[in-house]
């Protein structure tokens, strides 16, 4: 027989609850008394951020649903019907169109902090491969949401990307055919991306939840990347974290309504304001901002083939991320010269993602190469080899010392040894 469970609570409710279904132990466990590094700073708020972004985008997109018609001579239409004539339908649509860029900038955020810190090395290597499982995810729920209003962007662009998949040989053909429900982008299409990117989301969530779980095993990372020698190094996630959360989401919050309330339509482009004709083909096709840098990359390889592998392995490399770092030390803070090429890195996404808004010809196409080659060159040379050459800086005995002192010794040999299992 299980023992009795004893109860913690003092509303009779939930101890009763908790006593048949410990689902209040649970959440107090993991969201209360859940012990966080002592010397997490913002960037950690961004995941929380994300969460939020998630579920404000699965509550405007459902309502959105109720007004929306999947139906090529309607969908237009009911969009503008939503800005017009559905109460607050202006609010919901900018709402959900803005919240896909603020979702991108948080997620990019974070996944660029993890990269700094070493947030994917073990034993959080399961945590960044579901993390890039999200990212995925996202990126084919935002461009099945980008076809939805059936403007010009949106018909060309869906005409264009789905296309790339006829570059494999055999299957290619059938995919794109599969992926029309027919030979061209037409009702069919929009049907099956709109139930697509409705379903989405919510394996989206199921999948963050996953990713939660797996970092409450592993345990948070933190700036200096060593792990945590007992409570003198931890701090409760709440008060010390949520309110440091919550003031993070507040200035983010304020951001976002910028957005949403003032520049709305910044963030999109003016020819997907123009009802979908076959019959005439936009001057410059180009996807949402967030696509663009692996647009770019697709771009600057001469073969079609050769340029969907590429923007395919633009976010393979990811996966395998925490098997090319062959350094023994987490964070960049004590990685000099790999820092520098770090910051090397940022800004080839960024050119890159400005070349991917340029057409693909003299100055730009060369620019795009050269940021294509830097990527790989990055994740597929320079991470393993540096990890070898590079002699980190001696790392403190543990996070306490330099949070409260300022500094703090160091381990002899630490900069040797090997990362410490959590």
């Amino acid at each position: 027989m299980a023992q009795a469970h004893t109860p913690k609570f003092s509303n009779p409710v939930v101890t009763w609850i908790d006593s048949r279904l410990p689902i209040f132990t649970m959440l107090n466990h993991e969201y209360n008394e859940y012990p966080m590094p002592k010397n997490v700073n913002y960037l950690w708020a961004f995941g929380a951020m994300a969460g939020m972004m998630l579920v404000i985008m699965i509550a405007t997109g459902l309502f959105l649903a109720m007004q929306y018609t999947a139906n090529t001579h309607m969908a237009f239409e009911s969009v503008e019907r939503i800005m017009r004539d559905v109460n607050f339908g202006w609010l919901l649509r900018y709402v959900h169109a803005n919240g896909a860029s603020m979702f991108f900038i948080v997620v990019f955020i974070h996944l660029f902090r993890g990269l700094y810190y070493g947030s994917y090395k073990a034993p959080r290597e399961i945590l960044w491969i579901l993390g890039v499982v999200i990212l995925l995810l996202m990126m084919a729920t935002a461009f099945m949401g980008y076809v939805l209003p059936w403007g010009q962007m949106s018909f060309w662009g869906a005409t264009v990307i789905t296309n790339l998949f006829s570059a494999f040989p055999i299957v290619g053909d059938p995919i794109v055919t599969w992926l029309w429900g027919g030979f061209s982008v037409d009702n069919p299409t929009l049907n099956r991306f709109f139930a697509l990117h409705f379903l989405l989301p919510f394996v989206i969530f199921a999948v963050v939840i996953l990713h939660v779980a797996a970092l409450h095993i592993s345990g948070s990372n933190n700036p200096l990347g060593i792990d945590a020698k007992g409570p003198q190094d931890t701090v409760p996630f709440n008060p010390y974290v949520t309110v440091k959360d919550g003031f993070a989401i507040v200035v983010f919050l304020i951001l976002y309504a910028a957005f949403v309330f003032f520049a709305p339509n910044y963030l999109g482009h003016p020819d997907n304001y123009i009802p979908a004709n076959p019959l005439v083909t936009p001057a410059h096709i180009v996807p949402e901002w967030y696509f663009l840098p692996f647009y770019a990359i697709l771009r600057a390889i001469p073969d079609k083939l050769g340029g969907v592998l590429a923007m395919f392995g633009a976010i393979a490399v990811l996966f395998v991320l925490p098997w090319l770092d062959t350094s023994r030390v987490r964070s960049c803070k004590f990685r000099p010269i790999y820092r520098q090429f770090f910051w090397v890195l940022v800004l080839c996404v960024l050119v890159l993602g400005y070349a991917g808004a340029q057409p693909a010809e003299g100055a730009w196409l060369l620019i795009a190469r050269i940021g294509t080659f830097y990527y790989f060159f990055h994740f597929l040379v320079l991470l393993p080899v540096l990890g070898k050459m590079e002699r980190p800086l001696p790392l403190p005995v543990s996070i306490s010392e330099p949070v409260l002192k300022g500094g703090g010794r160091v381990a002899a040999g630490a900069h040797a040894k090997p990362m410490e299992k959590a």
